[in-house]
């Protein structure tokens, strides 16, 4: 597999970027396993879905499963399963015929069905009311689920603007690996922020870097934001 274009991060980059603990990342993205107490027998919960770097013997995902997942927690923090939310997504798949839907614009639309038909096939009957109306379906995927996300003309995410409201940064899977950019000048924001530590002039890592000042502040307020 070429990995150019295709992003790479690792689970504790992801996990700064996304706010989501490791353990949920790598059970969503890697599967699982336990022991089922009862029948003394070990049992395997598979991915939700085939990441995409999942055929590659490398630790890490790809810039589409990092926009996906942020949708898997929104259902996770409104009570849905992982069952239905992996029946959805296959669903999902299916009908819009591309391998990451819940960052398609179709599915701000067509989710709601989607899901409604998902929980009716797994029995999670006592959150229908959660998708049944298009206006409660639109509390869970919330707006800003949406927002920074740029799409290409066959609907697919195609770069992401993580900072609300600014399009400062950037990840772009075509640039650097899909790690966040000073969009302004295409250099690592961490690259641009472990300078400015190690130096304690933002001044004078703009004129090391050639760069204007604030690339210098926008690099140092998005990792600071990171740690937060």
């Amino acid at each position: 597999m070429k990995l150019t274009g295709i992003g790479l991060y690792t689970f504790h980059e992801a996990s700064r970027l996304t706010k989501i603990p490791v353990r949920d990342l790598r059970r969503w993205l890697d599967g699982y396993s336990y022991r089922d107490k009862a029948h003394h027998s070990p049992v395997s919960i598979a991915p939700l879905w085939q990441a995409e770097l999942a055929s590659e013997e490398m630790e890490g995902i790809s810039f589409h499963d990092l926009l996906e997942i942020r949708f898997v927690r929104a259902f996770r923090q409104h009570g849905v399963s992982l069952q239905t939310i992996r029946l959805a997504s296959r669903k999902a798949r299916e009908l819009f015929e591309m391998p990451y839907p819940f960052t398609s614009r179709r599915f701000q639309t067509d989710g709601r069905t989607i899901f409604t038909s998902a929980m009716k096939e797994t029995g999670e009957t006592e959150l229908l009311d959660l998708v049944k109306g298009q206006y409660a379906f639109q509390k869970i995927i919330e707006p800003s689920l949406y927002r920074g996300i740029e799409f290409d003309e066959d609907d697919v995410a195609k770069r992401w603007y993580p900072s609300p409201r600014s399009k400062a940064v950037m990840l772009d899977p075509e640039i650097a690996f899909g790690k966040p950019i000073v969009t302004d000048c295409a250099i690592r924001t961490s690259t641009l922020y472990d300078a400015f530590v190690a130096e304690g002039d933002k001044n004078f890592v703009a004129r090391l870097y050639e760069v204007g000042v604030t690339a210098v502040e926008a690099a140092v307020a998005f990792e600071e934001s990171l740690a937060a």
